[in-house]
């Protein structure tokens, strides 16, 4: 995904251009396995309305949920419902 502008990526699921890269937190696990990843690269297509993780992201997602005691740093989590 490195260099590719977003205006250049085809959904892989459509196949029409435009598709755009976002960058979300996603969390992972609960209670105190819970593990939060921020700036997870999504692509999102405008045209079909998915949206899915790549191949390469989802390997590193797996790396980092299995070396997080050294890319994780403890945060405290304040949580709110949406009502």
């Amino acid at each position: 995904m490195e260099n590719i502008q977003n205006s250049q990526l085809i959904c892989d699921l459509c196949g029409k251009e435009g598709a755009k890269i976002r960058h979300v937190s996603r969390s992972y696990g609960k209670g105190e396995n819970l593990l939060v990843i921020e700036n997870v690269p999504v692509i999102s297509c405008p045209h079909c309305g998915e949206s899915y993780l790549t191949a390469e992201t989802l390997h590193e997602i797996e790396r980092i949920k299995l070396h997080r005691q050294s890319f994780a740093e403890p945060r405290p989590v304040p949580v709110a419902i949406f009502t």
